[in-house]
């Protein structure tokens, strides 16, 4: 990845060359409204898919779950994480979240966010099985995606969105309604126990300061207007999120296995 243009960088991973942490759609304040929702504690055994540069994964590990395993597919973010994140029970493993190595049923708590909607649907349902084999019964899955509303969406406008998101943020993103991603979840053996939801602000200001604090904030700033590439892209991402900001949210669910 170290060699791509600014151009074709997808977002996110734009987003956090230029210093950005919360990569969420629905920023640290979903995040942690699912991570209230999945109640770790210290007897928990977790597992994250696609930790990115591990925001989440630092919050999780505060909790001292009994163990922890994050599944990061980019290698240069797997190898940062492996960095971070060591120690006799928490490790990271660079792997694809459709097809973990590790035996069914090994742990009670699962989480994975901005990551579902970068695939499309068949793909989406591969890893929501993949969850469901990882999680012993009545143990919780969480997800933290960027969502469309209403659920009576017109079908053209729902594809003129995720057209537009696709190329401005260089992934296939493919947001789905509330009533979709519950039906998704429902299909692979889960029920869903809480609906958390959020403005889709990620490049908001007033939002990036929540996110971020006041000198973090200034400091992305910088480092965006030092560069005229990142900055148009960034700009073209915001103009799209703008755009479509009554028909974008960022959710979050807790299912549970059945």
């Amino acid at each position: 990845m170290g060699h791509q243009t600014i151009d074709a960088n997808q977002g996110h991973w734009l987003l956090s060359k230029m210093g950005k942490k919360v990569l969420r759609p629905g920023g640290r304040e979903l995040t942690l409204k699912m991570l209230e929702g999945l109640e770790i504690s210290t007897t928990d055994d977790v597992l994250e898919f696609a930790p990115g540069i591990g925001f989440t994964a630092k919050l999780t590990l505060k909790k001292r779950p009994h163990s922890y395993v994050g599944v990061e597919l980019n290698e240069e973010a797997a190898s940062r994480l492996k960095r971070i994140i060591n120690g006799e029970s928490y490790s990271i493993i660079n792997g694809n979240a459709a097809n973990v190595p590790l035996k069914e049923g090994v742990v009670n708590k699962l989480y994975g966010e901005a990551m579902l909607t970068m695939h499309v649907d068949k793909r989406k349902s591969e890893i929501i099985k993949e969850a469901h084999r990882l999680l012993k019964k009545g143990g919780l899955y969480a997800i933290h995606e960027l969502g469309l509303c209403p659920d009576s969406m017109n079908p053209d406008l729902k594809s003129t969105i995720q057209r537009e998101l696709a190329s401005c943020i260089k992934v296939n993103a493919r947001p789905l309604t509330q009533k979709e991603w519950v039906e998704l979840l429902e299909q692979e053996g889960f029920k869903v126990k809480k609906i958390f939801t959020n403005p889709m602000s990620l490049l908001e200001y007033r939002r990036v300061i929540d996110d971020e604090g006041i000198l973090r904030s200034l400091k992305i700033g910088f480092n965006i207007l030092r560069n005229q590439e990142a900055k148009s892209r960034i700009l073209e991402m915001r103009t799209v999120f703008k755009r479509y900001k009554n028909e974008m949210n960022a959710i979050a669910i807790i299912a549970e296995k059945l």
